[in-house]
């Protein structure tokens, strides 16, 4: 819903908004209104501006483009004064609500070209489960009769069937740990959903490790501690995502491993997923990676060309409009083009349908080059830090595990340098963001390196260092060299 930003120097009141907001809706149409701006836009009035925050520039082009003279003249008629229209991305549309957004914005268009008792955008919110009372009877979004199987993820995907299929899983935990929007979560709700359709009496529960802390957290200071271990240590399926995120929190790891070490014992399963391997965790306890890799680690990489055509296949099915079916064409562009993971794909294949279907015009190759064109721009690099950590690692003999460590040996210090610059420029990461992959150091630690490679590359100075077969000496130019083609294997 939007809110309302004032400005201390130039306030503007709920109700001028509010009535901006009604005499917008007026104009255009409530129909319109709902579609691009009730839950999509955030309005701020000062200063002989009114900024229009939007979760997207390809929102912000739209409404620029359709909506401008309707926008002026609204404000024009509550203000008595014109007020230049700027648009800015807004922080908090731009994060997590964008997707159910863009759900919303194609929902409203179908129902708009479907007729009243026609088919909808089948699209649900994505939910994260927060405290509960006790196991889940709640039906979760995803299945496994939805996963797209391609030899990506074909391992992951079996061991998921094997633990539906058994009683008791001959692996447990099972960690599965890949690239963000590649499959992990779809796997983990259809691991639940699965198992709860064969057996109907099976206590399971899925939260994220956010959600995990968050409770456990307020189960200390509610001091209902109690109550919160026998809500997850009494269950036969308990499915934690996003596990990475206990890193650097030792009493909530502690935590864990306790109701890890209860669930285990009584022959019962744990599924967990991670953006990284175990001992690519920056700051977990040995603990805990020692029962994580004491079950079954299977990784899940992005999807192959087919895998992405498939995909892209089925969304658009689930997809249903009166427009005709989405041209092979399209989802071979878009499949060529977008390499990364599934939530890029049905993005770019959301977009091009919900602006098909309010232009009411068939898709085409030129339709879908034009729309697409920046979403193709902004899309992920094809380079990753998991690519660049095992190329760098490979080279200098070590392991991934140790660039994340603390160690400061000179192999150890030179491959995390040359791993945080080349992340530096192949990634669109900050000098943050890379600290936290790369074992949580601070900001600062990256951009030292990323000067002390400069310098390095400047002088081609001569490097030495301990490989598996011996001491190592090479120039710094040659070792870069060999870095990038490596990386672009």
């Amino acid at each position: 819903m939007q809110r309302t930003i004032t400005d201390e120097s130039s306030r503007a009141t709920d109700s001028q908004i509010r009535a901006i907001n009604e005499t917008l809706a007026e104009k255009v149409g409530q129909q319109k209104f709902r579609i691009w701006f009730k839950n999509s836009t955030r309005l701020t009035l000062a200063g002989g501006y009114l900024k229009v925050g939007v979760p997207n520039l390809f929102i912000a082009s739209w409404i620029e483009n359709h909506f401008l003279n309707e926008i002026s003249q609204a404000v024009r008629s509550v203000t008595g004064a014109d007020a230049k229209v700027t648009f800015t991305l807004d922080p908090e549309l731009t994060g997590h609500q964008r997707q159910t957004q863009l759900d919303s914005q194609a929902s409203s268009v179908a129902t708009v070209h479907k007729g009243r008792h026609g088919s909808q955008f089948v699209r649900d919110r994505k939910t994260r489960m927060s405290a509960m009372s006790g196991p889940q009877k709640k039906k979760l979004k995803l299945s496994l009769e939805t996963f797209v199987v391609g030899s990506s993820n074909e391992l992951a995907y079996n061991a998921a069937r094997v633990v539906v299929k058994e009683q008791e899983s001959p692996f447990n935990p099972l960690f599965i740990h890949g690239g963000y929007g590649i499959g992990k979560t779809h796997l983990l709700q259809g691991i639940c959903n699965a198992t709860c359709e064969k057996r109907p009496q099976t206590k399971w529960l899925y939260l994220s490790a956010e959600d995990f802390v968050n409770q456990f957290v307020l189960a200390l200071k509610t001091k209902k501690l109690e109550a919160f271990r026998r809500r997850m240590r009494q269950t036969d399926l308990l499915a934690i995502d996003d596990i990475h995120f206990l890193a650097s929190k030792p009493s909530t790891q502690e935590e864990f491993l306790h109701t890890f070490n209860t669930i285990n014992l009584a022959g019962k399963q744990v599924v967990l997923a991670s953006d990284a391997h175990p001992k690519m965790i920056g700051q977990l306890s040995e603990k805990l990676v020692n029962r994580f890799v004491s079950g079954m680690v299977v990784k899940i990489d992005p999807p192959d060309l087919a895998t992405r055509c498939q995909i892209c296949r089925q969304y658009a099915k689930n997809i249903k409009t009166q427009l005709a079916p989405v041209p092979e064409s399209a989802i071979r562009y878009i499949a060529e083009n977008l390499r990364t993971n599934v939530r890029e794909l049905e993005g770019a294949l959301l977009k091009l349908i919900a602006y098909a279907a309010l232009k009411n015009e068939k898709i085409t190759p030129s339709m879908t080059e034009a729309v697409l064109a920046e979403h193709m721009e902004r899309c992920d690099p094809m380079v990753h830090v998991s690519d660049i950590e095992s190329a760098v690692a490979t080279y200098f003999g070590i392991t991934p595990a140790s660039i994340h460590s603390s160690k400061k040996n000179r192999t150890v210090a030179l491959a995390r340098h040359f791993s945080m610059y080349l992340t530096r420029k192949h990634t669109k990461m900050s000098s943050s963001e890379i600290g936290r992959v790369m074992g949580n150091k601070n900001h600062a630690t990256v951009l030292l390196a990323c000067r002390k490679i400069e310098d390095l590359m400047k002088r081609n100075a001569e490097l030495r260092w301990n490989g598996p077969a011996g001491n190592k000496i090479s120039k710094a130019k040659t070792v870069f060299a060999q870095l990038e083609k490596n990386i672009s294997r």
